[in-house]
């Protein structure tokens, strides 16, 4: 596969069995063969995107000492402001060349699990960011939950399969800035070669060249969305719930040509978790004579816990 394929959710929604059942043939393949679609008929509008990348712009341009009044210690990068370098990928010791801001759930229904997580960091100087980063993370949570309908379908699943597991899961919204590039850059890019640690990721900003998928024949592609469209891509969990059905492709971002080493680049994903006592043992479904069982059984805490101090954001 050369390219990746594109489906409209609308097709999903549409009360129409036909076009609803076309999605689901159409994303399960996309994700059995590369693991990458893009996705039209979201629940973002283009006014809400502009208000969300106007504010992470504000704030990336504050002052390097402003920002880093919201880099909280002790709670592993969870809240707040990670500044420049600071994640690598696992196995890889240079700091990817970016900075970068995490929103978290929203808990408003269930005071122990908000228990669990820490608070959302306010930015005072910028009295609307956190207020459309609410709103745009309400939207791509309600995105990724229909996705996972469709997926659930296609596992053979009951359809509100993961309903419960993502109602106040432990998701991050993620805006991040791409520094421009002033000096060569000594074996760090934008971000290094990664697998995510999620069940989904939807991502904004993916118009621009930079994002490359790696295809089952070890070739890099391209990943371009149009402007109405979200890239959405497996994670290690749902690829481990499907005993690796569904497919978690590598990916990376490269620096830009070096004519455009002058430039900033913004990209904002959100990180698709369920609840941290999810299950990710391998479904039954999945698992056949062709494919056996191919990973141990582990929650989604636990698994979260060991990848992020493999990423050296966690102690």
């Amino acid at each position: 596969m050369d390219r990746i394929p594109s489906v409209n959710l609308e097709d999903f929604i549409s009360g129409d069995p036909n076009r609803k059942q076309k999605f689901i043939n159409e994303i399960g393949k996309a994700y059995e063969d590369i693991g990458f679609v893009a996705l039209k008929g979201h629940f973002l509008d283009d006014a809400l995107v502009d208000r969300l990348y106007g504010e992470v712009k504000n704030f990336f341009s504050l002052p390097v000492e402003t920002k880093r009044k919201y880099e909280i210690e002790g709670i592993a990068g969870q809240r707040g402001y990670i500044s420049f370098g600071k994640e690598s990928a696992k196995g890889k010791k240079e700091g990817d060349l970016k900075e970068f801001w995490h929103f978290g759930q929203y808990v408003d229904d269930d005071p122990e699990r908000a228990k669990e997580y820490p608070e959302n960091v306010i930015v005072e100087e910028l009295p609307e960011f956190n207020k459309v980063g609410k709103e745009t993370y309400g939207m791509l949570e309600k995105t990724a939950k229909y996705v996972l309908r469709a997926l659930a379908l296609h596992l053979n699943l009951e359809e509100t399969y993961f309903d419960n597991y993502i109602h106040n899961g432990n998701s991050i919204l993620r805006p991040i800035h791409y520094p421009p590039i002033t000096s060569e850059p000594e074996n760090a890019v934008r971000a290094a070669a990664h697998g995510d640690i999620n069940l989904i990721t939807l991502l904004m900003g993916a118009q621009g060249r930079g994002l490359q998928v790696q295809n089952h024949k070890g070739e890099w592609i391209d990943a371009i969305a149009e402007p109405d469209e979200l890239m959405i891509n497996v994670g290690d969990m749902l690829s481990r719930h499907s005993n690796n059905k569904l497919k978690s492709t590598i990916h990376r971002v490269v620096n830009p040509p070096r004519e455009l080493w002058g430039t900033s680049r913004y990209s904002i994903p959100f990180f698709m978790h369920p609840i941290s006592e999810m299950k990710l043992d391998v479904l039954e479904s999945c698992i056949d004579e062709d494919n056996p069982k191919q990973f141990d059984d582990i929650t989604a805490g636990e698994f979260l816990d060991e990848r992020l101090i493999e990423l050296g954001l966690k102690k």
